[in-house]
């Protein structure tokens, strides 16, 4: 996976460094669109943080280990997109969109997990999932999602 992605690193930062005296206000401005990552995995979080800054114009404000520290740094870091694993320890993915929700409501949180299937019934919008997507798709539909949920 890493080895598919390198090259598409490569190419973004040689498409943006000729505008790099306009660069600093785009991202300025884009930036204020920020992601809290949320995964029990440090990889996983890394290639998610990796596809995010060098895909999109987001960026990823901060990283959780389980659902209890992502709700401890959503309320710090006041992020507009919470991206959520399922299976995390000490709260589930699940449980702490729920509190997120009661929290902080105008913050879309996309569950991105390996039980995409088995949760897409069992999780309604009241849970506080506004998006449950399957990690064995790939990161394009996170992409295109952040992009819908966030993007001008």
């Amino acid at each position: 996976m890493p080895s598919s992605r390198q090259p598409v690193n490569d190419q973004a930062p040689l498409s943006t460094s000729p505008a790099r005296d306009d660069a600093p206000q785009r991202q300025d401005d884009v930036q204020a669109r920020t992601i809290l990552v949320a995964d029990d995995s440090e990889f996983e979080r890394s290639v998610i943080r990796s596809a995010v800054e060098g895909l999109t114009r987001f960026h990823v404000c901060g990283e959780a280990g389980d659902g209890v520290d992502a709700i401890k740094k959503a309320r710090e870091l006041k992020p507009d997109l919470v991206i959520m694993d399922l299976a995390m320890p000490l709260m589930n993915g699940a449980e702490a969109a729920m509190v997120l929700r009661n929290t902080m409501p105008n913050v879309p949180v996309v569950l991105f997990t390996l039980y995409a299937e088995q949760m897409r019934g069992a999780i309604s919008p009241g849970f506080g999932v506004t998006t449950i997507l399957s990690k064995a798709d790939g990161l394009a539909p996170l992409l295109e999602c952040l992009e819908r949920l966030l993007g001008e």
